[in-house]
């Protein structure tokens, strides 16, 4: 007798909580989280100065994490908490 074996598993569900987003970027301070990959850091910066003309951005500062694969490390995440009001992370390629 053979006997089949269903190596898979439901996905464990965990819920996302969400920050409200401001009302405006009026004098905000955005932090613009780059991946390494090649462009983001030019995509970003444009996105940056397009903020500060268009939405008020009171300034941003850019971020650049160890490569694109892993998540922000502690040092960004720690510096983001205190200097930056709202987040855009960035892709290149």
């Amino acid at each position: 007798m053979t006997e089949l074996l269903d190596p898979t598993v439901e996905a464990a569900k965990q819920p996302i909580g969400y920050v409200d987003r401001p009302h405006s970027l009026a004098g905000k301070r955005v932090g613009l989280i780059e991946n390494t990959k090649f462009n983001s850091d030019k995509l970003l910066l444009r996105i940056g100065e397009v903020l500060k003309a268009e939405y008020g951005v009171a300034e941003t500062r850019m971020f650049r994490k160890h490569n694109s694969s892993v998540p922000a490390h502690d040092e960004i995440v720690q510096e983001v908490r205190k200097t930056c009001d709202v987040i855009v992370a960035g892709v290149g390629d």
